[in-house]
């Protein structure tokens, strides 16, 4: 009788490419590119490669290294790891008042009831649902890059998924594939399309007609693919790789509605109060925000209008139970993020200061004490320990190939290797090396300062349009941000959903081989026919 190999656990695979990182550096040759600061339309400054300056260097072989690699990879990944941390707390602070469940119940007996109109029957209620979270995240990763926020919502949706009949798959589906389904296939993303257009002198977020053409081919696709998916596990639960590692999920959000207490404490009043009280505040200090949206930016009083709107749907929410309330303190600090994110470049330590707040509104409208909310929070950063630690080493892998001084030469012999192809060829090839680039550089604005300087001036000489070659670049950024585990985003949000790494390759990376050959499908149409920008 055969015996089954073991899987080897997340920390095991993500170190054995620590390992495999540094024995490359004792075989591809050290090298740099000469670096230089340049000034940017927005009148920003950002570091890029001056060309013809790649230089072989000193050879620097990691050996032991492998180790103080994940102590720098943890330093260097500081931000997000704390955001996990911050983030587990402040949602075990509110899954100990049972609001989530209560919310989780209510919009499915809502949604079943949706099912006694015929179009809606017919379509399924349970796939518009997915449709529409679906587009909704993926439209925030197309117009203001959403990435390292989508943590932040699969702690709310996998219970959600698994509610629903479905697997912590089409849970983390439905925010973080989708979100990044939208930051490959960007309208307006300023991290990618915004960078590389400017670093290859194109006007900003032009070529926009065609990008909003290919968002929604691939979202289609997308779609198409989480329902199909979706559909086969509500039919059969035990085809899902992850039914036996979902029971955590399950036992964890069985909900007895029976037992839950619908009142409201007077604690619920003065949390309510003080919250009120700082958004009031801020309303007076911040009475305009100028929200940014692609390259449109307008004056709009956010702050003061949602403040507004908190205070009316909170005390309606009130009037029904402390739970309601809650669940409107989380849809306003949704809220808030988004006007955080495109009005005030907000990033992972005011989202996690954000979601913070929130989990303490939460407890104090409990009635706990500071003691138990104490506890509460450090409960909630212990179960979700394992996914922040997992960040930070994944973080060594490019601390190692960034200290070996291999990476700049990786790209340097990707770029010589396409010289001699015609113009479908060569935009294949720039568009393989984004792709393979990714894996190893998983920041598309750190791509875009290694990549775009040769590139652009690169497509010149064999006749592409720097505009294609930006899309080649969007596009190889993208999909493959959803398999490597270079990616901290990635590595955090399945150690949120209690993924494997291998359950997730596995599930995936068809899917992402096909968004690929999509992807370059896409990039065929432009170079025979014209579209504004190309």
């Amino acid at each position: 009788m055969k015996t089954k190999l073991p899987i080897p656990h997340t920390y095991v695979i993500v170190f054995s490419f620590i390992v495999f990182a540094a024995i490359l550096t004792w075989f591809v040759p050290a090298g740099e590119f000469n670096r230089v600061q340049k000034h940017l339309p927005d009148g920003t400054k950002q570091t890029i490669i001056e060309q013809d300056s790649y230089r072989l260097v000193e050879s620097r072989p990691q050996t032991w290294q492998v180790f103080t690699a994940i102590a720098k990879g943890f330093s260097n990944q500081a931000a997000i790891i704390v955001f996990i941390l911050l983030i587990g707390g402040a949602f075990w602070i509110m899954n100990a008042s049972k609001a989530l469940d209560v919310g989780i119940m209510t919009f499915i007996q809502w949604s079943r009831k949706l099912e006694r109109f015929k179009i809606i029957n017919k379509l399924g209620v349970d796939n518009m649902v997915i449709s529409l979270i679906m587009i909704m995240f993926s439209a925030f990763g197309a117009i203001f890059g959403m990435s390292e926020e989508t943590i932040a919502f699969v702690i709310i949706l996998v219970p959600l998924a698994i509610s629903m009949g479905y697997d912590s798959i089409v849970g983390i589906s439905m925010v973080y594939v989708a979100a990044h389904v939208g930051f490959a296939g960007a309208i307006l993303n300023p991290f990618t399309i915004g960078i590389a257009q400017g670093l290859s002198d194109l006007p900003i977020f032009s070529g926009l007609e065609y990008r909003i053409i290919c968002w929604i081919i691939l979202n289609a696709i997308t779609i198409v693919f989480v329902l199909w998916y979706a559909h086969r596990i509500k039919k059969n639960p035990q085809k899902s790789l992850m039914y036996e590692a979902d029971e955590y999920w399950r036992q964890r959000d069985k909900i007895d509605m029976d037992s839950i207490a619908f009142e409201t404490p007077r604690s619920a009043w003065i949390s309510f109060l003080l919250v009120n009280l700082v958004l009031v505040l801020f309303s007076i200090f911040y009475p305009q925000s100028k929200l940014t949206i692609g390259n449109t930016s307008f004056q709009f009083p956010a702050i003061p209008i949602a403040t507004a709107l908190f205070t009316i749907l909170s005390i309606v929410s009130l009037r029904k139970s402390v739970h309601f309330y809650i669940l409107n303190l989380l849809a306003f600090t949704i809220i808030f993020l988004i006007v955080g994110v495109m009005g005030y470049h907000w990033y992972v330590a005011e989202i996690g200061a954000l979601f913070f707040g929130m989990g303490i509104a939460a407890g104090v409208a409990m009635n706990k004490s500071a003691n138990d909310i104490t506890k509460l929070f450090i409960e909630g950063a212990k179960d979700i320990f394992s996914a922040a630690f997992v960040v930070g080493i994944a973080g060594g892998i490019i601390v190692i190939l960034t200290d070996g001084k291999i990476i700049d030469t990786i790209m340097y012999s990707l770029s010589q290797s396409m010289q001699e192809f015609g113009k479908t060829g060569t935009t294949g090839m720039i568009y393989l090396i984004q792709t393979g680039l990714n894996i190893i550089i998983p920041s598309g604005s750190a791509k875009a300062a290694l990549t775009m300087p040769i590139m652009a001036p690169f497509s010149d000489l064999v006749g592409i349009s720097r505009q294609l070659t930006v899309l080649a670049f969007q596009f190889g950024d993208g999909f493959t941000n959803m398999i490597t585990p270079t990616s901290g985003i990635l590595i955090g949000c399945l150690g949120i959903a209690r993924i494997p790494y291998d359950i997730w390759f596995r599930w995936g990376w068809k899917f992402i081989l096909l968004l690929v050959i999509v992807g370059f499908l896409l990039l065929l149409p432009p170079m025979f026919f014209s579209f504004n920008g190309f």
